[in-house]
């Protein structure tokens, strides 16, 4: 009866170990996964709205994971605070003037804080130092500017077609001019004058310049140009 005892409280003595190993191993998997053992540093920023974002979302900087969203706090009723913790190696790349503006993961993924490029004459951000801020742009405003812009081409679409109706029924003065023969006709006929006038004035100058009075004078002119 003793050995039983024994050996029942030896398998569960080894059951509880195994189980806390592989707790330990878990806590530390996914530690590893969310940089809870890296070193990280703080920074912090404000939004008018944040757009969805939520406490846990990654940190991204140069197109990479970098650190998650650790508070998001309500200032007042025009400014959220946003807290951040990011990796410590990448502190030395993050400038003073670099921006924080919030994306998403693809099309319709979890939102995330984007940390812009600074310049290469700004100094390195210091832990717990703010950082300006981009506001997001809202899909309601993108839907209701598409729906301004398609109203206005539909607006336009119908004026341009009233003014076609108006050219096909010979109203107004391009009307006239596509629907009445005889405008059309004068026109050409002033086009033909035109054409004929040009034709006349260029024999005139050229007969001017074969006359004996005006030859010297054309070919001082000529020789004057020549030597230019």
């Amino acid at each position: 009866m003793t050995a039983n005892k024994e050996s029942f409280k030896i398998k569960v003595g080894l059951f509880v170990l195994i189980g806390l190993f592989l707790f330990v191993l878990a806590i530390f998997i996914i530690g590893k996964q969310k940089s809870l053992f890296d070193p990280v540093f703080k920074i912090t920023t404000t939004f008018y709205n944040v757009s969805g974002l939520q406490v846990g979302n990654n940190v991204r900087f140069s197109g990479i994971n970098v650190g998650t969203v650790d508070k998001i706090i309500i200032i007042n009723d025009s400014t959220v605070r946003v807290d951040m913790y990011v990796k410590k190696d990448v502190q030395k790349f993050i400038k003073t003037d670099s921006e924080v503006g919030i994306g998403s993961e693809g099309i319709i993924g979890d939102r995330l804080l984007i940390i812009t490029q600074g310049s290469a004459e700004a100094s390195v951000i210091k832990h717990g130092q703010e950082l300006y801020s981009s506001e997001p742009v809202e899909t309601d405003a993108i839907i209701a500017s598409l729906e301004v812009t398609a109203l206005n081409a539909e607006i336009l679409s119908a004026e341009l077609a009233n003014f076609m109706t108006g050219i096909n029924s010979g109203k107004g003065t391009f009307g006239r001019l596509f629907k009445d023969t005889t405008m059309a006709e004068n026109l050409s006929k002033t086009m033909s004058n035109l054409e004929t006038s040009s034709q006349a004035l260029e024999e005139n100058m050229n007969a001017t310049k074969e006359s004996i009075l005006l030859r010297g004078y054309f070919k001082r002119k000529k020789d004057k140009r020549n030597r230019k």
